[in-house]
């Protein structure tokens, strides 16, 4: 999984605005990354234009993934990422860059300002932060939990089911066991095969 840039734009009545832009192009080689930057830039700008006030969108190009938000009052950022980056967790990060953003930047600056005269330094922590999306994320972090401890605990029922062929046999020779116990793990056993289908 790979984040490539984050930009906050500004979407006017006539023309998109750059306000400020992060890239990490370390995967291109050098007399690429010039270009590919020129290319996200201007791709990100036409996603904005395109997009209607107060939507959500993910757009697909190539192998790359652009999503972005277009707020009622034209604010808007986008994320580029490989295909394989959670959708979820782009769109988490869009919404902490525009609350951060909007609350340093006043909108007066919005329609008029540069990347140059924008002064806002925090798109470079948030690009290195979400590159990994389950440390960044923590919901994505607790989700990768839950999937490591599913395959540990199916992973045990295998080993326990396979172990479960040979309880029974000891279950039948145990000298410690009375016969009613014996009885009762018999039932117990008819009652419960549906669980190994599992």
């Amino acid at each position: 999984m790979k984040l490539f840039s984050i930009s906050v734009l500004c979407k006017g009545a006539t023309k998109t605005n750059l306000l400020k832009a992060a890239y990490d192009l370390s995967s291109f080689s050098f007399f690429q990354r010039s270009s590919v930057q020129e290319f996200m830039a201007f791709t990100c700008s036409l996603i904005v234009e395109r997009s209607a006030s107060g939507s959500r969108s993910s757009v697909k190009e190539k192998d790359y993934m652009c999503h972005a938000y277009v707020r009622d009052d034209g604010l808007s950022v986008v994320v580029v990422a490989d295909s394989e980056y959670p959708q979820r967790v782009a769109f988490s990060l869009i919404d902490k860059v525009l609350l951060e953003f909007s609350s340093q930047i006043d909108s007066t600056f919005w329609t008029t300002g540069s990347p140059e005269t924008i002064h806002y330094t925090g798109l470079d922590s948030y690009l290195a932060k979400y590159q990994n999306p389950k440390e960044a994320d923590a919901l994505t972090k607790a989700q990768a939990e839950v999937e490591e401890t599913k395959v540990i605990l199916h992973n045990t029922m295998e080993s326990l089911l396979q172990r479960g062929e040979k309880l029974d046999d000891l279950v039948q020779r145990s000298e410690q066991l009375g016969d009613t116990s014996k009885a009762f793990y018999k039932t117990a056993r008819k009652h419960n095969s549906c669980c190994k289908m599992m």
